[in-house]
């Protein structure tokens, strides 16, 4: 009897710290460090605009880290805007917000490649299947494939995420079918799914089933985790992290995984960024795998 030919190895498990999350008991800067203390070669963040270009150009030349994902500028955050892509009246702001992103991201890649730039919906306070509605998915939608074409021009690729309206009351997009809708629409690879587990356990569940459906249309191109409910590390809660890191490296996944909650543990004044490391026992050995039983 014929012995059966080895089977290819799964690709390790790429996760990335995110620096508007974790660490956040040290300045902003101070954070990659830590996080390449802490054994992380990747890392992402919410709004490097908010930082000095070359401050964060020195961080990642000294730690040899790669900033993996952003978000381009969301519009007033503080006054509660979520996103500029389907407000109305706010296109010129949008475009801006867009092509001032896509520069930020030529300059923040490595060798190993650029950042991913999370182009946020916005919200929408209208009813379902109203006009009002109705015009913000259009407005979406046109922008993007303005955007994707920009995007494709300078050699970034965008994203578009799913958020739970738990944590995000009003915001425009909710369902991965919805995003992956759009992406298929209008048809450019520098257009991808930024598929939060997270917030798809929270809206629609059956996150195995999703994950099996959905990355084999190479259209997600992001991938972030977090416990569910609390948003605490992987390692407690609705979803078993263990099995679907197995999943993960059976569906063949070779990108990244943000790192994107809060730390269970309370800062130590002492000691700074030690919450974080401390709750990180979650992550699997880069050559584990999950003691999953196939009969």
């Amino acid at each position: 009897m014929n012995a059966s030919p080895p089977q290819p190895a799964s690709p390790a498990l790429r996760f990335a710290a995110n620096l508007s999350w974790l660490y956040t008991d040290l300045p902003f800067l101070d954070r990659f460090a830590a996080a390449a203390r802490d054994g992380f070669t990747g890392v992402e963040c919410l709004f490097p605009h908010e930082h000095p270009l070359a401050d964060i150009q020195a961080r990642l030349r000294d730690t040899g880290l790669s900033l993996v994902l952003f978000n381009a500028e969301p519009g007033h955050w503080a006054a509660g805007e979520r996103g500029l892509a389907s407000l109305e009246g706010r296109e010129s702001d949008f475009r801006h917000s867009v092509l001032a992103a896509l520069e930020r991201a030529c300059a923040l890649g490595d060798s190993r490649g650029a950042p991913l730039v999370h182009v946020m919906a916005g919200l929408c306070t209208a009813p379902a299947g109203s006009a009002a509605h109705q015009a913000a998915w259009a407005r979406f939608e046109q922008r993007l494939a303005w955007a994707a074409g920009q995007a494709q021009a300078h050699g970034i690729t965008l994203t578009i995420e799913p958020i739970n309206p738990r944590d995000m009351p009003g915001y425009l997009l909710t369902r991965q079918d919805e995003a992956h809708g759009i992406v298929q629409r209008i048809g450019s690879a520098h257009l991808r799914v930024q598929m939060d587990l997270y917030h798809c356990q929270i809206v629609e569940g059956d996150v195995t089933t999703r994950l099996r459906h959905w990355l084999p249309t190479a259209q997600v191109g992001h991938l972030q985790i977090a416990g569910v409910p609390d948003r605490n590390e992987p390692d407690r809660g609705e979803l078993h992290h263990p099995w679907l890191f197995d999943e993960l490296q059976r569906l063949g996944w070779s990108g990244w995984i943000g790192c994107e909650y809060r730390p269970r543990a309370a800062p130590l004044p002492d000691a700074p960024g030690a919450a974080t490391t401390q709750g990180l026992g979650w992550r699997p050995h880069p050559h584990e795998r999950s003691t999953r039983h196939v009969g």
